[in-house]
């Protein structure tokens, strides 16, 4: 594979089990209504259902709903069509163009609903019972956003439901998937994010393992990244030292790892942390537009280039691009970006001008790079010219000792989200997190985490926050003690009991020094220093707590 782009498109289509319903028909005799029979056996309909959205219609909503498993069987025959149905509620006549418009590349027709009471008087409709997904604007007139998930969800709860919100809305997204949203994304909607929702809702994944489309983005300073393990250690030692060089930087690691937070960590403990931070997905931008956003282009340069536009590279001036997926970038471009490495010179398509600006690139790549340079897809002078500081980060299975720290550090972050509060999580859960293969490293965690603490209602993350992860594990991690050491290399410091209740203060402090007295390799000094305590404080609480000092 030359680049991993995020699937658009129809997508694969699902195979049919059995035409349930003919959209001809309605609710007809060999249609939802027998198929409804054959899975909730009983007295047998023979009278067709009435279609008006009345109060009858509710009523018999009502009354047949438990019968009928919820409607499962008309959602079990929209997901089994050709072409999937969305219902977007907004009453913004641009956006519904411009987001139906998106939706029907990936193979969705889209009905709206101009309002919320509409959108809920369609689901009693013949064509809302075959819908596949909603998709509601935060701002769209009616009831509340989260009260309208609230409601759908009473009536539809198997229906996906994603939420679009403005970039600052976290809060209303935070209230809106505690109420049962299953996705969210944010405005400007990029085209190939919105898609990848869509596809991602009638996924394989469900509960907490389905991705979230959006990354919670949370700035982190080299302090606050966790993890112990020798090879992350040594790619934050590179990073560390490459941000205060002036050198271009190449963070290679699979999908997830973290390449994008090094990479702002990086600007951030940089000379030019005060200038400009531009980012560059070459992954959602299609390939014949990349040049023109990294480099600007003029009016009238190619069809469509109505307007001069300035690219992302002048925009960075003073301060520091990020190209993610360098590897997504074509071959006209790669040399364009090899010339301006070169020269630090910026010339627009279709232009004769070139500017000089002042930019520090760093890029990432998920796939090899030396591969596709073999392949013939990568310009190996780019790789050179890109990497004078390199650096890898493992994949999360690869440090699977930093799981539960960075678990808890993780959770530390989401707490302080907006609308969100703070939460802890057990050993037996810690131990079950462990256990998973995270396919999708850090982003994978942090997503299941953030779903988790959506969904509890306590303050302490247990096992039952996790039954996704435990039933694709057997129960089994859950179990055996053996199959994840509890201890500082494992999951930290050991803060609650089985029953959610915290232990004791001495012993939670005991614990902590022995892992900072194993983390700094037994160097009391420094031990003494990053607890904030002094060296005779240190050696008292030793013998207090009958610690051993060679633990």
């Amino acid at each position: 594979m030359r680049c991993d782009r995020p699937e658009s498109g129809a997508g694969a289509v699902l195979a049919t089990v059995g035409a349930m319903l003919n959209p001809g028909n309605g609710l007809r005799r060999g249609g939802l209504v027998d198929a409804a029979q054959r899975r909730h056996p009983g007295p047998r309909l023979i009278a067709p259902l009435p279609l008006a959205v009345t109060a009858a219609r509710l009523r018999w909503r009502e009354t047949l709903l438990p019968r009928f498993g919820e409607w499962d069987a008309a959602q079990t025959m929209a997901s089994n069509r050709d072409i999937r149905t969305a219902m977007l509620v907004d009453s913004e006549p641009a956006q519904q163009r411009f987001i139906s418009a998106l939706a029907s590349r990936g193979g969705w027709r889209t009905i709206i609903a101009g309002d919320t009471d509409t959108a809920l008087a369609k689901l009693g409709t013949q064509e809302g019972m075959g819908l596949d997904a909603v998709l509601v604007d935060e701002g769209a007139p009616g009831m509340p956003v989260d009260q309208f998930v609230a409601e759908l969800r009473r009536w539809r709860p198997g229906l996906p439901l994603i939420v679009i919100t403005l970039r600052n809305s976290v809060a209303v997204a935070v209230a809106a998937m505690r109420a049962g949203a299953s996705d969210f994304v944010q405005k400007p909607i990029a085209p190939d994010r919105l898609l990848s929702a869509l596809d991602r809702l009638i996924g394989n994944n469900s509960g907490e393992l389905r991705p979230l489309t959006e990354k919670l983005r949370v700035p982190l300073g080299f302090d606050e990244i966790v993890g112990s393990s020798p090879n992350f250690r040594s790619a934050l030692a590179i990073a560390a030292k490459a941000a205060r060089a002036r050198v271009p930087v190449l963070i290679n690691g699979k999908a997830g790892t973290g390449k994008e937070v090094f990479a702002r960590a990086i600007h951030g403990a940089s000379p030019r942390a005060k200038g400009p931070l531009v980012l560059v997905d070459c992954s959602v931008v299609a390939p014949g537009l990349i040049a023109s956003g990294l480099f600007g282009h003029e009016r009238g340069a190619f069809p469509g280039a109505f307007d001069r536009q300035v690219g992302r590279l002048v925009q960075a001036d003073g301060g520091t691009i990020i190209i993610d997926q360098v590897e997504c970038m074509p071959a006209d471009t790669q040399a364009r970006l090899v010339d301006f490495l070169a020269t630090g010179e910026v010339q627009t398509i279709g232009g004769t001008i070139k500017h000089h600006v002042d930019v520090r690139v760093i890029a990432t790549a998920s796939s090899p790079l030396d591969r596709l340079i073999a392949d013939g897809h990568f310009r190996e002078d780019l790789f050179y010219a890109l990497s004078a500081a390199q650096l890898t980060l493992p994949a999360l299975t690869d440090r699977r000792g930093d799981i539960g720290p960075l678990a808890r550090h993780l959770l530390t972050r989401i707490g302080q989200l907006p609308g969100m509060r703070p939460h802890g999580i057990t050993d037996d859960a810690l131990r079950l997190l462990a256990a998973y293969a995270w396919t999708g490293n850090v982003r994978q965690l942090q997503d299941v985490l953030f779903r988790a603490a959506i969904g509890c209602a306590g303050d302490v993350l247990t096992l039952a926050d996790f039954p996704a992860i435990d039933a694709a594990l057997g129960g089994a991690a859950s179990n055996d003690d053996s199959s994840v050491a509890i201890n500082g290399e494992a999951i930290g410091v050991t803060l609650y009991l089985p029953d959610g209740n915290l232990r004791p203060l001495e012993e939670i402090e005991a614990d902590v020094i022995r892992l900072a007295i194993g983390h700094y390799r037994g160097r009391m000094s420094e031990v003494a220093r990053r607890l904030g305590i002094g060296r005779s404080t240190l050696y008292r609480k030793l013998s207090d707590l009958g610690i051993d000092t060679a633990a």
